[in-house]
């Protein structure tokens, strides 16, 4: 099966599928498997933010509070 074949059956296939085809993927190329969508900057800025969050784990918000500040926004 050529690559553009692989490509164009992809969209057939259930999510699930696609997961294993990801999963697979990863395991072939160990830990260095990065999305290719992201940037040099974005790799870098997200670096930073990890060891910021490594530094001072507590000052951020919980998901439930930053949904909760969305959900008010809306309703304005």
């Amino acid at each position: 099966m050529s690559k553009t074949e692989i490509l164009q059956e992809l969209p057939r296939l259930s999510r699930e599928e696609r997961s294993e085809i990801v999963a697979k993927a990863r395991e072939l190329d160990g830990d260095e498997w990065i999305d290719p969508a992201v940037t040099e900057d974005e790799k870098r800025i997200l670096d930073a933010e990890l060891e910021e969050f490594g530094r001072n784990p507590d000052a951020g918000s919980t998901w439930t509070e930053v949904e909760a500040r969305i959900r008010q926004g809306q309703r304005q």
